[in-house]
């Protein structure tokens, strides 16, 4: 049958296999922040500023409200995130 050693190899080596399919699913389920961000900030009157804010959120929440404003109950950690003077920090 199977050496302990053998045994040991196979359990690593599906280990390791299942950590790069982890790895791979979360790159898939990651959304395109940019385009996304200049849907959002089409309107925007400071849209240089825009985008560079949405794309800050877009990539640490991984979600972009629908529209050009407002919506932001559908992205709870994108309404919620402030900048350092307590503001709204995302568009």
């Amino acid at each position: 049958m199977f050496s302990s050693k053998t045994t040991l190899v196979l359990i690593i080596f599906c280990f390791v296999l299942v950590q790069e399919l982890e790895m791979h699913m979360v790159e898939a389920e990651k959304i395109d922040c940019k385009s996304k961000c200049n849907y959002r900030c089409s309107k925007a009157s400071r849209h240089k500023m825009c985008i560079r804010a949405c794309n800050t959120c877009c990539k640490r929440c991984n979600c972009v409200p629908p529209g050009t404003s407002g919506n932001t109950n559908v992205c709870p950690c994108y309404a919620t995130m402030t900048t350092h003077g307590g503001r709204l920090k995302c568009p």
